[in-house]
């Protein structure tokens, strides 16, 4: 537990500086530059996704798991439903259109949805720590863009396009379901549908 709560704080520490340093932040940029910033930001947030992984896959293969609250197995249909819309929005983020613009935020929209949708299906103390992190994240970054007054275009990405909408839409939905028919299963070990 102790891999996957240092690769919590790491990783969502280093995506929070903007939330909670935004000086320090820029202050940081413009003595280090750019590049320095961008390649010990993705170093740190690296070694934190490396600890998640880690300590989430020692935590579920504990043989007592600490578990907190036993889903009912019908939250697992309103699940997949809500895991529909989350590749679309991952993707939107970096391909601007009506998408984008209604949600202003689609990455942190996805991953909303994505932490809330597990959090209905999984009820170990390892899976309330991670999603729940995430969630409680994305939620804190979205009220932090809204008070800076910062929109979709923080993200970089393509330019405007009038097939933007139909390639989000398309692919994400084609992700989703290499996903919940093959990907899930292969990474995490674990069958959406089984």
């Amino acid at each position: 537990m102790f891999e996957l709560i240092t690769g919590l704080l790491l990783f969502l520490g280093t995506h929070s500086t903007a939330i909670v340093r935004p000086a320090w932040r820029a202050r940081a940029i413009d003595r280090l530059g750019v590049a320095v910033w961008k390649i010990g930001y993705a170093l740190l947030s690296l070694l934190g996704l490396w600890l998640i992984i880690q300590g989430y896959g020692d935590a579920r293969a504990s043989l007592d798991p600490t578990i907190l609250y036993q889903p009912p197995t019908w939250l697992r249909h309103l699940v997949l439903l809500l895991m529909l819309p989350v590749f679309p929005l991952l993707l939107a983020a970096y391909l601007p259109g009506r998408i984008q613009q209604a949600t202003k935020h689609p990455m942190l929209a996805g991953v909303k949805i994505w932490a809330f949708a597990h959090l209905l299906a999984n009820g170990s103390l390892a899976d309330v720590l991670l999603f729940g992190s995430f969630l409680a994240w994305a939620v804190a970054d979205r009220i932090s863009l809204k008070r800076r007054g910062l929109g979709s275009e923080s993200v970089p990405g393509a330019s405007a396009g009038q097939w933007n909408d139909w390639i989000v839409l398309i692919a994400g939905v084609l992700v989703y379901l290499l996903f919940l028919f093959w990907a899930h299963q292969w990474l995490f070990g674990r069958a959406p549908l089984g």
